[in-house]
C-alpha cells in the first residue's frame, strides 16, 4: 500500500531544524501539488533550488517529516513562475506515481498542508495561531486553544456471501472503480458498530463474524482506514442508499479481475478475496 516504502524509513517525529540544500520542498494549492512529472516518475524541488531564486523561503518553511536522512518542508507561498520545469498536478497522481517513497511523501505532506491551511486562525476567538517548537501543535496566544493534526477513523468493510463479495461504486465522484463499503466512525461508536451501521445504511444488509484485517493512513481525507472482513447475516437483498452509492452487487470471486495497484487498502482487500475466496476469514 502507499505507506509501504521499505527499505526507506519514514520518520514522523516532530524535530524541526534548518534545511540542508538537498532537503525537499513540498508546495500545494487546493487539491494540487507542485511537481515535476515524466510519465509516472515524479520529483520535487530541492531546498537549494528554491532559495537560489527565492531567499524568503528561509523565513517561511515548515518542517514536516523525514524519510531516511532527507527532510521534507512545506513552503506555503512560492513564486511558481520561477520554476519552469515544475507544474501543478492533481493529487490523484499519487495513486500511480513513482518512486513510491516520494508518492507517500507527497500525499502525507498534502494532509499536513491541509491542516495548516485550515487552522491559521483560532476557532474559538479568531486570533492568529502560532506553531509550537516542541511538538506538532498550533496554539492560540490569546485564549490558549490548542489544535493537533486531525485524524479521522473510518472503516473499509469487505462483506462476503460464500464465494461472492459485495462491491459498490460511489455516486457523484470522480473515482468510478469498484469499492467496498466505507464510512466514518461517529461520536460514541465502536469500530465494530461503525461496520454494522455503514453496511446497513448503504446497502441494507446485516453482517456478522467481523474479522479485523489491517489499517492504512489515508492522507487524501486525513483518515485512518480500518479494514474488516465480515459475513452476510441473513437476507442478501441489496437496498442502495442512492445518495452515497450508484451501484451495489454481489460478485463471484472468479469474476473479479482487478489487479493489486499497491496503493489502497480497498483494492488490496478485494484482490485478496479474489485469490483466497471463502477462506479469507480463516
Amino acid at each position: 500500500m502507499i505507506q509501504d516504502i521499505y527499505p526507506h524509513i519514514y520518520h514522523n517525529e516532530y524535530t524541526p531544524h534548518e534545511p540542508n540544500p538537498e532537503d525537499i520542498v513540498l508546495h500545494y494549492k487546493d487539491n494540487t501539488v507542485f511537481v515535476k512529472k515524466e510519465e509516472q516518475n515524479i520529483s520535487f524541488l530541492k531546498f537549494s533550488e528554491v532559495v537560489s531564486v527565492y531567499p524568503k523561503a528561509k523565513e517561511t518553511f515548515i518542517y514536516l517529516f523525514s524519510i531516511d536522512k532527507v527532510s521534507y518542508y512545506l513552503i506555503p507561498e512560492l513564486p511558481e513562475a520561477l520554476f519552469s520545469n515544475y507544474h501543478f498536478e492533481n493529487n490523484r497522481l499519487f495513486r500511480t506515481a513513482r518512486p513510491k517513497d516520494l508518492a507517500f511523501a507527497g500525499i502525507t505532506g498534502w494532509q499536513l498542508f491541509t491542516w495548516y491551511s485550515e487552522h491559521k486562525f483560532c476557532g474559538k476567538c479568531g486570533s492568529p495561531m502560532k506553531s509550537d517548537k516542541k511538538e506538532r501543535m498550533l496554539h492560540c496566544p490569546n485564549c490558549n486553544t490548542i489544535e493537533y493534526p486531525k485524524i479521522c477513523p473510518a472503516v473499509i468493510t469487505a462483506v462476503r456471501n460464500g464465494n461472492k463479495l459485495l462491491l459498490s461504486k460511489y455516486a457523484g465522484r470522480e473515482y468510478v472503480h469498484y469499492a467496498l463499503i466505507a464510512g466514518f466512525t461517529e461520536i460514541g461508536e465502536t469500530i465494530e458498530e461503525t461496520v454494522q451501521r455503514e453496511v446497513m445504511e448503504e446497502v441494507g444488509v446485516k453482517v456478522k463474524n467481523l474479522h479485523y484485517y489491517k489499517t492504512q493512513p489515508w492522507g487524501m481525507a486525513s483518515d485512518l482506514l480500518i479494514g474488516y472482513y465480515a459475513e452476510l447475516d441473513g437476507d442478501g437483498s441489496i437496498t442502495l442508499d442512492r445518495e452515497e452509492l450508484s451501484t451495489g452487487l454481489w460478485m463471484d470471486r472468479k469474476d473479479i479481475t482487478l489487479e493489486d495497484e499497491d496503493f489502497s487498502l480497498t483494492r488490496e482487500m478485494i484482490v485478496r478475496f479474489a485469490k483466497v475466496g471463502r477462506d479469507v476469514l480463516r
